[in-house]
């Protein structure tokens, strides 16, 4: 064979293996996880692949469609939409869907996102336009559940899935948003001011229930020491008393105390006058009549009754005069009785005085 004759045969055995390539190429295909090819046999509907490997009859089935059945997002940008209160407001939504069936999503509609997003925006305007701006800004929940509802039974025939419908932003005209904000400021404002005058009134109720607890617990408190110093002044009161009862004193030591006393009501601030007890003037000449028999006996000299007895009016008619002249001075205010006794040896009353000198 010539050199020309091999080189036809090798160029014929090497197309031949092209062809054996190119067929192979055609007839075997391997189909992603999450995605469905859509096959045409001579320009019509055939099958549809799912994943893994798949053959095709070479130069006769072709691919029409690769769909991806993941659930997928887009976010369509700003749409003006006019509220029932005819003020413009620009709205952003995001849409989440995924496709349920590849055939309707490559027959049915020829951009099937281009008509998700067309819908969007006319169910948007329509439910948008029914509210006023109040009621679309705190009425997001509401307004997604709507468009979620119409565009779920409305791409239902293209082989969608409406999963999920969000508003991202409704941003009002910038006269709008600052007359927002004022309004926003003053009732955080006037929030604010009741609740310090919240406080301020609770802190003063507090403080006078406060002060209403201490003066009460500071009264009970006086009282109790006030009861409990006089309870302890009768018991000391009764315990002198039952000593003196029991010592059985006579008129020499009662005048022996007195004495003794009134340094200390001369010295007293408040006692600017003060007297001397009847009983005090009879003790002390009982004192002094002793202190008189003492020295008569000593000089051996007998006075005759006569004196006695006129020494013994003589001290009567005295007392009787310091009494009398007592008993006004003290009924008109200006003397006063001693302020601080002895609490020790209290004086005797002057009746009881009288009477047990009258049955000496």
């Amino acid at each position: 064979m010539s050199d020309a004759g091999q080189i036809v045969v090798w160029l014929f055995l090497a197309v031949i293996g092209l062809f054996v390539v190119v067929t192979l190429a055609k007839s075997i295909r391997i189909v992603p996880q999450q995605q469905a090819y859509v096959i045409e046999r001579l320009g019509r509907y055939k099958k549809t692949l799912g994943a893994g490997l798949n053959f095709l009859v070479p130069f006769v089935d072709a691919v029409r469609a690769k769909v991806d059945l993941r659930e997928r997002v887009v976010s369509f940008p700003p749409q003006p939409v006019i509220t029932s209160d005819n003020l413009v407001v620009s709205i952003d939504t995001v849409l989440y869907y995924q496709v349920t069936n590849p055939t309707d999503a490559t027959y049915s509609i020829e951009n099937y996102l281009q008509g998700v997003e067309q819908l969007t925006v006319t169910t948007l305007r329509n439910v948008v336009g029914s509210l006023d701006l109040e009621k679309a800004l705190t009425s997001r929940d509401d307004i997604n559940r709507v468009l979620r509802g119409v565009l779920d039974e409305a791409t239902g025939k293209w082989g969608l899935k409406v999963t999920r419908v969000e508003i991202k932003a409704i941003e009002p005209p910038p006269s709008i948003r600052d007359s927002m904000e004022k309004q926003m400021r003053a009732e955080r404002d006037r929030r604010a001011a009741i609740l310090n005058a919240e406080g301020v009134k609770q802190s003063q109720i507090l403080s006078a229930e406060g002060e209403q607890q201490a003066a009460v617990l500071r009264a009970q408190g006086e009282r109790q020491a006030r009861v409990l110093q006089a309870d302890g002044q009768a018991k000391a009161i009764k315990q002198v008393f039952e000593a003196i009862h029991a010592a059985k004193p006579d008129e020499k030591l009662l005048a022996y105390q007195y004495l003794q006393t009134l340094p200390q009501i001369a010295n007293s601030p408040s006692n600017k006058i003060w007297i001397i007890p009847a009983e005090l003037t009879r003790a002390l000449e009982s004192f002094s009549g002793a202190l008189g028999n003492f020295g008569g006996a000593g000089g051996g000299e007998d006075k005759p009754a006569e004196s006695d007895e006129t020494a013994d009016n003589d001290s009567g008619d005295s007392e009787r005069a310091i009494e009398a002249s007592a008993v006004p001075m003290a009924s008109t205010g200006l003397l006063k009785p001693p302020a601080t006794a002895d609490p020790v040896h209290p004086a005797p009353a002057p009746a009881a005085a009288a009477e047990e000198g009258e049955r000496k």
